[in-house]
């Protein structure tokens, strides 16, 4: 399956593969989210502590040779438009899903891995919070950032750019394999 392909089919706005090696690695981010930059840090299972070492998730991602990296970019009322930003993520991740589902029906979860924008929002509470398993372990998808990998470096090895303008938000999720 031709994965570039895919992702522009279901709607992404740019999509480019480039080898796993190309990729910029950084552990310190994992700086923000002990920081709980985002509110998620020990409170959702596709999120760090949870999600694991950055180590061991560098060296997931470094087993595999290929990614295809895509992005989306929406349109904001403004620079403060966070219902935007929010509605854009939730747009770019269930589109991101919809490619996971292809992805693994072609090669098998061990053989592939999807990572979206952003931890797991598929819940209203995530059960990390309770200590309760996760109740949608298929469908939930880890970020690039969880994983370590510096979206704002993306543009250096894909010629995606990082930022698309006044009032945009743009998002990132990749194929490994």
């Amino acid at each position: 399956m031709d994965y570039v392909s895919l992702c522009l089919e279901s709607g992404a706005t740019k999509a480019e593969q480039i080898p796993v090696e190309k990729l910029v690695f950084q552990p310190e981010l994992r700086d923000y989210c002990v920081q709980n930059a985002c509110g998620r840090y020990e409170k959702n299972y596709t999120c760090p502590p949870f999600i694991g070492e950055p180590e061991a998730l560098i060296a997931k991602i470094k087993g595999f040779s290929n990614a295809v990296i895509f992005q989306n970019i929406y349109q904001l009322e403004d620079s403060f438009d966070f219902e935007g930003m929010m509605d854009g993520q939730r747009t770019h991740n269930e589109m991101t899903r919809a490619i996971a589902h292809r992805v693994y029906a072609e090669r098998g979860r061990g053989n592939a891995l999807v990572l979206a924008a952003g931890g797991c929002t598929l819940c209203e509470r995530c059960g990390a919070l309770d200590g309760t398993p996760c109740s949608n372990e298929e469908e939930a998808l880890a970020s690039l950032e969880a994983y370590c990998i510096n979206v704002s470096k993306i543009e250096q090895v894909s010629g995606m750019k990082y930022i698309n303008g006044k009032d945009t938000v743009t998002y990132f999720s990749g194929i490994f394999y």
